[in-house]
């Protein structure tokens, strides 16, 4: 090779060897460039937090207890068999008005009874819960409820059609246009029916035309054009002896973990299950745990399998008498309800107690007429809760504090209302119970108050 050949190749190894190292650079430093922040201008969006207004308040009592089978012409009429005794905390209220009930007769049959009462409230928080007591030859024992909101879904979990009760699903409409509800029943088999409900009406359909040779079924109701206010009615002849009357209330919508607080244990039978609770799994089959306590301590602990939209009854047997809690961890969502009474035989009562949600903030409380009453709050949370409790007609606020894990039991007087308040979330129910008397219900938050929610301009 000439020298200057040899030049030449080592001149263009060279040109090739730097631009080999130029390409290598060229990528790595697009590579750095990317991974590398950018200068930029940056505008964040204008915002601000907001809690809306508070909505109206719309409360539905279900007035006059319906008896059926009075009238010997018409077996299938309904009359009325007392009126409810009304407790409602009206500060709040900017209307009253009653609903027609043109299904349910005065007891002499001459017509209609007073229609169930809707309370409209703005502003300042509203309650109202209804009592009534009966001693009759075919209705006895105490039926209680708070007075709640009309909704869109309903579910009532304690019916039966066994021999000797007539439960009724009490449908009432305070809306301007008529509503359509359709009653889905869930057993060993199921079943629907539909049925109109006209604006400012109320009317009852017996759960034995519905629900016909199921002894356990759970009722769905869904409302369509206008939300309906759903109660479940019941009363129980054991032979020929009155043995129980009840207001069931819905029991919310489904949920993997359910709470119930004010669950009453008043008796015991070796014979006969005195504490019962009625389980369903709504869409999917699974697993469910439920856990007793009793002051927070753990007293007793099961695990049941559940089959999709299959109702199953677990006996809650072998407690000491007392109030206890509660909880049900389900693999899948359930509905629920417990069952409890004060004996067995002639002027027993019973009361389906339904889950208590989660409460915080402020509350307005209603509670009406009915022996002993109290208020059992159920904290469920790791720091302990402190709550107040006041009179809403004048007296002193009471300090409370509910130990993490725990419950506590307070007294409360009759025909009486509270604000509740609580800095910590916690579960609360009212109950009732008196010889031959019992009734209980959930607290639930008020339905108009609102969450801050952040608005962008």
């Amino acid at each position: 090779m000439t020298p200057n050949r040899a030049i030449r190749v080592v001149a263009t190894s060279a040109r090739l060897l730097v631009g080999a190292v130029i390409a290598v650079g060229c990528v790595v430093g697009v590579t750095a460039a990317v991974a590398l922040p950018w200068p930029g201008i940056v505008n964040e969006p204008a915002q601000v937090s907001v809690t809306p207004t508070a909505g109206d308040t719309t409360l539905v009592c279900t007035g006059d207890f319906r008896a059926i089978g009075r009238n010997t012409q018409n077996a299938g009429q309904m009359s009325s068999a007392g009126e409810s005794a009304l407790t409602a905390e009206r500060s709040g209220a900017s209307a009253e008005s009653e609903l027609t009930a043109s299904d349910l007769f005065t007891a002499d049959f001459s017509g209609p009874a007073t229609g169930p009462l809707q309370l409209v409230g703005s502003a300042a928080p509203i309650a109202a819960a209804e009592s009534i007591s009966l001693a009759a030859e075919d209705l006895s024992g105490l039926a209680a409820s708070a007075c709640r909101e009309p909704s869109t879904e309903s579910w009532l979990i304690g019916g039966t059609v066994e021999t000797g009760t007539s439960d009724l699903v009490i449908l009432s409409n305070p809306g301007d246009v008529t509503a359509t509800a359709t009653i889905t029943v869930f057993g060993t088999e199921q079943s629907s029916t539909t049925t109109l409900v006209p604006a400012g009406t109320q009317l009852a359909v017996p759960l034995s035309s519905v629900a016909a040779g199921l002894q356990q079924p759970v009722v769905r109701v869904t409302a369509a054009g206008a939300p309906l206010r759903a109660v479940l009615q019941s009363s129980l002849i054991r032979t020929l002896d009155p043995s129980g009357i009840d207001l069931q209330d819905t029991a919310g919508a489904p949920r993997t973990d359910l709470t119930f607080a004010g669950v009453q244990v008043l008796t015991t039978s070796p014979d006969s299950a005195v504490t019962v609770l009625r389980l369903m799994a709504t869409d999917q089959a699974g697993q469910a745990t439920i856990t007793i306590r009793s002051n927070g301590e753990e007293v007793q602990t099961m695990s049941v399998p559940l089959e999709a939209a299959i109702p199953v009854e677990v006996n809650l047997d072998g407690l000491p008498t007392g109030v206890y809690s509660v909880e049900v961890a389900a693999e899948a969502p359930v509905v629920g309800a417990v069952r409890q009474i004060t004996g067995i035989g002639i002027g027993a009562d019973f009361a389906w107690m339904t889950p208590a949600p989660e409460l915080s903030g402020e509350v307005a409380v209603a509670v009406p007429d009915g022996p002993n009453p109290r208020i059992h709050l159920v904290n469920s949370a790791e720091s302990e809760a402190a709550v107040t409790l006041t009179p809403t007609a004048g007296g002193t606020a009471e300090e409370l504090v509910v130990p993490a894990g725990g419950s506590l039991a307070v007294k409360v007087s009759e025909d009486a209302t509270y604000s509740l308040s609580t800095d910590t979330p916690l579960h609360a129910a009212i109950v009732l119970a008196g010889t031959n008397a019992m009734a209980g219900w959930p607290i639930w938050p008020a339905a108009a108050a609102q969450d801050a929610v952040t608005v962008y301009p």
